[in-house]
């Protein structure tokens, strides 16, 4: 059964690639198969492997959208128990190698975290 964090994860990655076709034209085709076949994460898990960044990642920065990659997605501290140590450093390092300020990107995102992770307001 998975989580709410992979829940979370996988509705954000599926509205992001419709987010990214609407805003700059870009229709990650062969992402989305990977999204819909494996879910999110384990698709996000498996363009983490090896040493180079996708044509997506590419595809992005030359679009100067680094923030709606799944390397981006994969820091963010909701998602951390998601990806190992050794994901996570891959998704910063290709992130720190295309001029991305993963720490000012990470403080936005975490001025703003999503509702479904913050805590209940205390009434009483």
């Amino acid at each position: 059964m998975a989580t709410e964090a992979e829940r979370e994860f996988h509705r954000e990655m599926v509205t992001g690639a419709d987010r990214l076709k609407r805003e700059i034209g870009y229709n990650p085709t062969r992402f989305n198969q990977m999204v819909a076949e494996h879910g999110g994460a384990e698709a996000t898990r498996q363009l983490l492997r090896g040493r180079d960044a996708s044509d997506g990642f590419t595809t992005l920065w030359e679009a100067g959208r680094l923030e709606m990659s799944v390397e981006a997605a994969a820091l963010l501290p909701w998602y951390a128990d998601l990806f190992s140590d050794e994901q996570r450093g891959v998704a910063r390092r290709r992130l720190v190698e295309h001029g991305f300020d993963v720490d000012g990107f990470l403080r936005d995102r975490q001025a703003r975290p999503p509702a479904w992770i913050q805590e209940p307001s205390a009434e009483g």
